[in-house]
């Protein structure tokens, strides 16, 4: 009996190793992970920003002579590869603010360099800029090489007419993100479950309708919103985070919409939180993949989707998930966040301060 199991370990790890985008959970299920996106390569990181700044500065050889910010880049590229990342995002748009030609230039190098580095990785264009995206997806195919189809991100409801027509020169996946132009007429002032279901429902069919797209191929974004500030300033209206994964599980339990993937910028719900933001990370993907979510924009190194998260923390994240407009629910979800702050306050008085 000790050999069988034994072997049954030596065989679960071989599977684990040769399959990263399967892990075992406590409860001994094989479950599948998340579709990770590497988020750091992004110029709004302050660090991330300065090196590429600092890059940028060198002059025309910038990107093909050694130095140090180049280093850094290459490191970003080949790491998050490392860690088995299924898209490299990179985001350029801080650059732009002045002249958005500056962020399509940038663009294009940066997307030379994960072709390059990436060992096969395929790359995710992230900006607001249609030019931005069109140009790195353009450079993306610059190469007699064989390259994996990218990812884009992202196409809106507004936008679609001007990115979808180029599925028609180049092979891609796309981000649509759940956001309209529209005066938003839901609770509160914001876009109800059944206007950002909507929303998918007139991405998904331009789409797929007119344009080629396959389900598998639509990653859909509800977008998130910082737990510490999701409390609806009037009462019966539910909270953002209750509506982003309630959308997510309305457009996953649409068989007309079988096969697509639902995606989240995962690191934007421990803005403004005090502390413990990789832990709540790791909470708020899993109780979102509850919902439905496959995919996520993430510092890949945490390997979010294959780590049990703290059974506090899910508690926590799960009370905002269920913020449906009841005074019961808001008064819960508050509290445990007054009892997670209280935690970390206590916690950093007992811990000694550097001399």
């Amino acid at each position: 009996m000790k050999k069988w199991r034994l072997y049954l370990v030596r065989k679960l790890w071989a599977l684990y190793n040769q399959s990263p985008d399967i892990c075992i959970s406590k409860d001994n299920n094989l479950k599948r992970s998340l579709i990770t996106i590497g988020e750091s390569i992004h110029a709004s990181i302050p660090k991330t920003g300065k090196e590429m700044a600092k890059l940028a500065e060198l002059g025309p050889d910038a990107y093909s002579a050694p130095s140090e910010p180049l280093d850094h880049i290459k490191s970003l590229i080949e790491s998050q590869a490392a860690e088995n990342a299924d898209y490299i995002a990179v985001n350029l748009d801080a650059f732009g603010e002045d002249d958005p030609q500056v962020t399509i230039d940038m663009m294009v190098e940066y997307v030379g360099m994960v072709r390059k580095w990436s060992s096969g990785v395929p790359i995710c264009i992230d900006s607001s800029n249609d030019d931005v995206l069109r140009a790195g997806l353009k450079e993306w195919y610059n190469t007699e090489k064989n390259v994996k189809q990218p990812l884009i991100n992202s196409v809106k409801v507004y936008t679609m007419d001007n990115i979808l027509p180029l599925k028609r020169d180049f092979d891609y996946a796309f981000i649509g993100l759940l956001v309209s132009e529209d005066r938003a007429t839901g609770p509160g002032g914001s876009h109800s479950v059944d206007q950002l279901y909507g929303l998918a429902k007139q991405i998904f069919e331009k789409a797929v309708g007119e344009y080629g797209f396959k389900p598998g191929e639509i990653f859909f974004d509800s977008t998130v919103f910082p737990l510490a500030i999701d409390m609806p300033m009037e009462p019966g209206v539910p909270g953002y985070t209750y509506r982003a994964f309630e959308t997510i599980k309305k457009i996953t339990s649409n068989a007309n919409m079988k096969g697509v993937h639902c995606s989240l910028g995962v690191s934007n719900c421990v803005r403004d939180l005090p502390g413990r933001k990789i832990g709540v990370c790791r909470a708020y993907a899993a109780k979102a993949m509850e919902y439905g979510l496959d995919a996520a924009i993430v510092n890949v190194a945490h390997h979010y989707g294959l780590v049990e998260p703290d059974p506090e923390l899910l508690e926590l994240v799960d009370a905002y998930a269920k913020m449906d407009g009841s005074a019961e629910r808001l008064n819960k979800a508050m509290a445990l966040m007054s009892e997670f702050c209280q935690s970390l306050r206590k916690s950093a008085e007992k811990t000694p301060k550097d001399e």
